[in-house]
């Protein structure tokens, strides 16, 4: 039996941004769907609690999770035509949730609908509330799913990559919506493989790899995980291979694309590695030291860099 979700322990503070960042395949998805109960029918789980504002969502009849669905949490998915009626005009669906779960009448959850059009940034709203998803572009498309999923006031947000996969501005566009929809209050659990976005939108990230939660904190608690506190860069050529030899036991050194990155000890002297570049006649130019990121320490943890 595959376990899509190992373990995974987290919580989430009412007004929060919390980030899931991992590789396709590591458990985003599943523990995203879990929370809001659309688990595949082959799945299932085999332990542990889910609780939502109060409600035990293990074992929960579907009626109790339809109930949770769209008033208290709603869901973005990675590819929007999965979360769209293909044959269905855009603002009935987004109006549907109104309607139907919040008892409007057909014309004031049309202009509910009209509303977040225009919050999401959907040109000439009254226009394209009788499109169909086909006739807009992918970024469109994830601007209407978003909407429907606002469309019920939901207390939780749970957003699964939104912004793989659609153009620059549109991308950027979602992802400020989603910033500006935090800070008003709004609870997200945003999962990514993009570390930027992460860093931007979320006070608290985790790292997860196969199903497992191996850390979560802020940048600067997951920054404390790394055995080092700089990295130091540098061309991967015929000069600077002496220093090499020079460097080993001092540290972690590695090289990847053409470039060594040398990661030195706590107790490791900055003054030590210059007198050896010195020494080696190096220029200075060649050399680059920086913090360390959030994908080293994603490196640190998995043991591999984080593809998109």
């Amino acid at each position: 039996m595959l376990r899509a979700v190992d373990g995974a322990s987290f919580d989430v503070q009412r007004g929060e941004a919390l980030g899931l960042v991992g590789e396709s395949g590591s458990g985003k998805t599943m523990a995203l769907r879990s929370l809001i109960g659309l688990l595949p029918r082959s799945a299932r789980i085999a332990g542990g609690s889910i609780r939502l504002d109060g409600t035990e969502l293990v074992g929960a009849s579907a009626s109790t999770l339809r109930g949770l669905r769209g008033r208290t949490v709603a869901m973005v998915f990675q590819e929007p035509m999965t979360a769209l009626n293909p044959v269905m005009r855009i603002g009935e669906q987004i109006a549907e949730t109104p309607l139907v779960r919040l008892g409007y009448s057909h014309r004031r959850a049309k202009e509910r609908a009209l509303e977040l059009m225009r919050l999401v940034g959907i040109p000439d709203a009254a226009r394209r509330y009788d499109a169909y998803p086909h006739e807009l572009s992918g970024g469109m498309r994830q601007r209407v799913v978003i909407a429907t999923a606002l469309s019920g006031d939901p207390k939780l947000l749970l957003c699964d990559e939104p912004t793989v996969g659609v153009d620059p501005q549109s991308r950027n566009a979602i992802f400020e919506l989603l910033q500006q929809l935090n800070r008003e209050g709004l609870t997200v659990i945003y999962s990514t493989h993009y570390m930027e976005e992460a860093v931007r939108l979320c006070s608290r990230i985790g790292i997860i790899d196969h199903g497992r939660i191996l850390a979560l904190g802020t940048v600067e608690e997951l920054l404390k995980l790394l055995p080092f506190d700089e990295e130091i860069r540098f061309p991967a050529t015929a000069e600077t291979l002496p220093l090499c030899a020079d460097l080993r036991g001092q540290g972690e050194l590695a090289t990847e694309q053409g470039q060594h990155r040398f990661r030195p000890r706590p107790d490791y002297r900055l003054s030590a590695f210059y007198l050896a570049t010195e020494r080696r006649e190096l220029p200075a130019r060649i050399f680059t030291v920086q913090r360390p990121s959030l994908e080293s320490v994603f490196l640190q943890l998995t043991g591999k860099a984080l593809r998109e």
